[in-house]
């Protein structure tokens, strides 16, 4: 008896080491070794480690998808089961979420890479400011930078070293200069980073990571959370803003994302339309961890969120990780020296020139779809080739069973007739050779008589007559036959629209059975179950209960006390 082998994966494939890079935000990188069931949490605490960073929860990792879909690596799932591309793989560390108030941040490396992002920020043209805001936040960077202008160091252009801004004007640049020399003299890089921080947080896009799609109208419009709430842009104008305290539920269905809140003390829906079912979801994602990290007051109560609606299963997420009010709680009670913060030097700066702007392209590069090795593709060829065979001897062995099948009926050894007999050498008369009368001579005997002939005339006209009547009999059974055949055919159709049409019964009748007791359950009954409870608070609940079901119960109420006065009327 032949045993059944399961595959699993062997010592040495557990053991076999990934190696990842991570780029920081000062655009250097480290690189770090993970086996296949290292979790994401991993590699958070690694980079914090380098930085000797405490204050992580306002970071996390990002990775591309060789579909060009950005994603944040989950912290409690396995890295290489959240990454799609070739190996080794490459990722970036980034602020995550923006802190609402950056002077609560207790150390200043914090700061310092706050202040990177942001600076990040302000090149890619996520953090729009309008000119005078521009002006200050440029002068600020380039005082933490530089230091105080030094006439003898720096020439009248030593602006145009620096690649602040997407758009970077000559007024824009003469403004710069002007802030730095007059107004932030004397200020540390500490300080200098402290003021970009405080100018920068009041901007309305500051920690707005932008979600391309289109609303209703087909418009194009940009989706973006903070520590705020929910916005909405369209070109440069913030069209809408939703506190997190107006926001009741984020759900998605394939491509459309769908805000349902309150505003006004009315119930409002925002429904929007992404590019891919990708982009929805990792839309709804950042959605439901930037609720749950600026609305909760503890992560305790942070909820595992659906995207479905009552009866059809979704996907699932539940943010893991502290919320805003913990990280400020845990960041007051620090207490060590601070740790050293090794700045950027000038030409290590991604402010500065040296940086082109297709390096910059070649950083912000997807990864690259992973491809089979040649050891696969040697099995497949192998797989393909065992295929082949296995056919062939399956043509040859059934063409030698045709080959021997028609030895079989062709051999004379193997004939159930027998064997012919030339009648030129005696005929059938050497099977007969006796002194009795042949049976030939016998025949030719009786045909030569007359009477005899015309006897053997008309058996064979009674014999033809029956043939014909038989034929006859044959066909008008044959008809008969083709027309109840063609009857129980019809039957059949009709049988199995019947059957088609009481299974469709019978499903209808068992999802009601069980439909019907459930929203009872839940519409009348006063049990305070967690779940029933859950389901009671949802938007949609509420809109069939108050919308639906209390007029079809009124309606229903009334009919009946109608038939009751009719009846006891009679």
């Amino acid at each position: 008896m032949k045993m059944l082998r399961f595959r699993s994966p062997s010592l040495r494939s557990l053991d076999q080491e990934i190696l990842c890079t991570i780029r920081l935000l000062d655009d250097s990188e480290i690189s770090c070794s993970i086996q296949r069931d290292t979790r994401g949490q991993f590699l958070l605490d690694h980079v914090c480690n380098h930085y000797n960073l405490l204050e992580k929860d306002y970071f996390g990792i990002r990775y591309v998808d060789p579909e060009k879909q950005r994603h944040w690596l989950e912290p409690n799932k396995p890295v290489v089961r959240q990454m799609k591309s070739q190996q080794p793989y490459t990722m970036c560390f980034r602020v995550k979420f923006y802190p609402h108030e950056p002077m609560k941040i207790k150390e200043e490396l914090t700061r310092y890479l706050l202040y990177l992002q942001l600076k990040r920020d302000i090149y890619h043209g996520r953090l729009l400011c309008p000119f005078a805001e521009a002006a200050y936040l440029g002068a600020c960077i380039i005082q933490a930078e530089l230091g105080d202008y030094d006439p003898e160091e720096h020439p009248s252009d030593y602006i145009r070293d620096f690649k602040l801004f997407p758009k970077q004007s000559l007024k824009l640049e003469r403004k710069i200069m002007e802030i730095h020399k007059n107004e932030l003299r004397g200020q540390c890089a500490a300080l200098a980073e402290l003021n970009m921080l405080q100018r920068a947080h009041s901007l309305e896009t500051y920690g707005v990571d932008p979600h391309p799609c289109k609303d209703f109208t087909g418009s194009t419009a940009f989706l973006g959370f903070t520590a705020t709430g929910f916005v909405v842009f369209q070109g440069n104008k913030r069209i809408h803003l939703l506190k997190w305290a107006d926001v009741s539920k984020l759900k998605f269905e394939g491509k459309t994302f769908y805000v349902i809140g309150i505003q006004k003390e009315k119930k409002l829906v925002l429904t929007f339309h992404t590019s891919t079912p990708a982009a929805c979801k990792h839309l709804w994602k950042c959605g439901v961890e930037n609720q749950a990290f600026y609305k909760c007051a503890k992560s305790s109560q942070i909820k595992t969120v659906s995207s479905s609606n009552i009866f059809f299963k979704g996907s699932r997420f539940r943010y893991s990780g502290r919320v805003a009010k913990e990280v400020i709680e845990a960041s007051s009670k620090i207490q060590r020296e601070p740790p050293e913060v090794r700045r950027a030097q000038f030409g290590q700066s991604r402010s500065f020139n040296s940086l082109s702007h297709k390096n910059l392209i070649m950083n912000m590069e997807p990864l690259v779809p992973a491809l089979p090795s040649t050891n696969e593709y040697e099995e497949t060829a192998m797989d393909s080739g065992r295929r082949i065979l296995e056919r062939e001897r399956e043509n040859v062995s059934g063409a030698l069973v045709s080959v021997c099948l028609l030895s079989l009926f062709s051999s004379p050894c193997a004939s159930m007739l027998p064997t012919p007999v030339d009648d030129s050498q005696g005929g059938v008369d050497l099977l007969f050779s006796s002194p009795v009368q042949s049976p030939v001579r016998l025949l030719r005997e009786l045909h030569a008589d007359p009477d005899i002939q015309a006897q053997l005339e008309a058996e064979r006209e009674r014999d033809r007559a029956y043939e014909r009547t038989r034929l006859a009999a044959r066909s008008r059974m044959s008809g008969v036959l083709t027309s109840s055949l063609r009857l129980l055919s019809s039957n059949d159709r009709v049988n199995a629209c019947v059957l088609s049409v009481a299974r469709f019964v019978a499903v209808v009748m068992g999802v009601l059975l069980v439909t019907v007791p459930t929203l009872l359950l839940l519409l009348e009954s006063d049990i305070d179950v967690s779940f029933l409870h859950e389901i009671r608070q949802t938007p949609e609940f509420e809109q069939f209960h108050y919308e639906y079901y209390c007029p079809l119960r009124r309606w229903i109420l009334c009919k009946i006390s109608m038939a009751m006065e009719n009846l006891w009327s009679d």
